[in-house]
């Protein structure tokens, strides 16, 4: 009889421990979920629930302490098809700690962090900003959701580093949203169709991410109602508000609907933001962190000149991608290629018009002889050993093709008292009238200037036609697309050399190593009869020290090559320093 008693208690006992055991496991399995989920969310949030901000410890608990917690524990035991249970799981945590973030425009009173903490929401005098905060959580939680987000008081606008995580972070926390709800405070009731397009969220720069990043957004007007009525789940689906934003934003639909952060079309998306206004003059180019993909040092007291010129020069290091030099305007004390303010932005860049198919052929059976050929020849593996755009101590080593300037002279045109005009000669390329507010130096085959002028154009390695199989940054950096986002990327999406009626089938190969002579020389061809279209060029004056300045003009430089200029004339490319 001992016996048995003994063997049940050691039954009893053993199946204790195993569950302890298992229990166990199933805590730590269920808290890396957690903790992976979290990554991408706030680490301070509301509580809708009971009006209270949570840090990620009270988060935590608050999970531990629902029924759905223990009911995870218990069926982990039971449970042996890990794969399943273990996205059950995911689920679980996922519709727990969904979160509901809030896009708006500040007001004169926002509550801050020290004025909610500790204290319940729904119970603070409802006045200004405190209305607006009651009025979003009570929305969210009448949606379905526990846990909201704000930057005016989630945020503890007095510690750097909480500040710096969150400005690195703001695009990912609206990215990973569950929803994130527009409030027009300045649209009344019952508005038409446009009311938006004249709301200041509008011309925000904040809000350029905040509308981009979310998959689903919501537009409430000032009384919290639905804007123009509409109460579909998204309002990204919805075709007239996508129609009016599109319009009042000069954002493409496609981006408004589906953007992927990253490098690609960096002139655009400065251009998106180019005349939208910041309370602090660096959050114009902090706000923009996001959409770029990058993380830089959130440095509160510099010059908005600064703080841009540190993401273009960022932008233009990883990506090599020299549209952000398609400016028109002052020049940035950061460095001269740079602009000193975004609104140089505004106008649309310099395009040029595509060539027919019969001006292609033309062109290139016009340099069909073997001069011509193994001129191009050349000039391709000149242009093919220059190294990408970099950036060293805030100097740009910029690889371009090089015209002397050989004149300078006053042009009798001057219809503006704070700009000069100038009648500019240069070899290998027409004549150029530059109007810009510097005096230049005026001078002449008979009357040498000690000064050296150029006009360059950048060089874009896209006109080689050379096609890259490794991932676009788009890709590298989009980690935080869902699997349903990469499968619906169609091939249109990868970005090679652009299309062009110069392209053939036989370019696809990945470099010239896979080309026989004949497609080498054609390839070269292609090239010379591009390099001979008209192109953006830069003024650049040279320092006592060699390095160069760009100089900065009122209007876009577009030169033209001779019409009969060599080969010869395209052969100066360098990669030049400048300040």
């Amino acid at each position: 009889m001992r016996l048995i008693i003994h063997e049940a208690r050691f039954l009893i006992l053993s199946k204790a421990l195993r569950q302890q055991f298992i229990s166990s496991d199933a805590r730590a399995a269920i808290r890396n979920i957690i903790d992976a989920h979290l990554e991408d969310t706030p680490p301070r949030l509301l509580d809708t629930s009971d009006g209270r901000l949570c840090d990620r410890t009270a988060q935590i608990t608050a999970f531990k302490s629902s029924p759905g917690y223990h009911e995870l524990l218990l069926s982990t035991i039971n449970n042996k098809d890990t794969t399943l249970h273990m996205k059950h799981i995911h689920d679980m945590v996922v519709a727990f700690f969904s979160c509901v973030t809030l896009s708006h425009r500040w007001g004169r009173k926002e509550p801050f962090l020290h004025e909610i903490q500790d204290k319940v929401i729904y119970k603070l005098n409802p006045i200004e900003g405190f209305v607006k905060l009651q009025s979003f959580c009570k929305i969210v939680r009448d949606a379905g959701y526990r846990w909201a987000w704000i930057d005016t008081c989630c945020i503890d606008q007095n510690n750097h580093v909480e500040v710096q995580r969150a400005v690195n972070s703001m695009f990912t926390w609206y990215r990973h949203s569950a929803l994130t709800i527009v409030y027009l405070s300045d649209v009344p009731p019952s508005s038409h169709s446009g009311a938006m397009a004249r709301s200041a969220w509008i011309t925000r720069g904040w809000t350029v991410q905040e509308f981009l990043a979310p998959r689903i957004v919501l537009f409430y007007q000032n009384d919290w109602t639905f804007y123009l009525n509409d109460h579909s789940p998204n309002h990204k689906e919805s075709t007239v508000i996508m129609q009016e934003l599109e319009d009042a934003t000069g954002i493409n639909r496609r981006a408004l609907t589906a953007f992927r952060p990253g490098m690609t079309d960096a002139r655009e998306k400065l251009q998106w933001a180019s005349m939208r206004e910041t309370t602090l003059p660096e959050d114009i180019a902090y706000s923009l962190f996001g959409l770029f993909g990058v993380h830089l040092a959130v440095i509160y007291g510099e010059k908005k000149h600064n703080a841009l010129g540190r993401l273009l020069q960022e932008i233009i290091a990883q990506s090599g991608d020299i549209s952000c030099l398609d400016w028109v305007g002052k020049s940035s004390e950061f460095n001269s290629c740079l602009p000193a303010s975004i609104t140089s932005y505004a106008a649309r860049p310099f395009v040029l018009p595509p060539l027919s198919d019969d001006e292609i052929h033309f062109s290139v059976s016009s340099l069909r002889d073997a001069g011509a050929i193994k001129s191009s020849s050349r000039l391709y593996a000149t242009l093919d050993d220059l190294t990408a755009p970099r950036f060293a101590q805030r100097r740009l080593h910029l690889p371009c093709i090089v015209f002397t300037i050989t004149e300078v002279a006053r042009s009798p045109i001057q219809d503006q008292e704070t700009h000069f005009s100038y009648a500019v000669k240069a070899n290998g390329l027409d004549d150029l009238l530059i109007t810009t507010e510097d005096k230049l130096v005026l001078f002449s085959h008979t009357v040498p200037a000690r000064q050296k002028f150029l006009l360059v154009r950048p060089w874009d390695r896209n006109l080689l036609e050379l096609q890259d199989f490794a991932e676009s940054s788009d890709f590298a950096e989009s980690s935080d697309l869902a699997d349903d986002d990469a499968q619906s990327i169609s091939s249109e999406d990868y970005r090679t050399a652009p299309s062009s009626p110069l392209c053939k089938p036989s370019d696809s190969s990945s470099g010239d190593d896979l080309l026989d002579d004949s497609e080498h020389d054609l390839r070269a061809l292609r090239l010379v009869v591009r390099l001979r279209q008209p192109f953006r060029a830069l003024l650049l004056a040279q320092q006592r020290s060699g390095e160069y300045r760009r100089v900065a003009a009122d209007h876009d430089i577009i030169a033209r090559v001779k019409s009969m200029a060599s080969v010869d004339d395209l052969m100066d490319a360098r990669t030049l320093e400048i300040l």
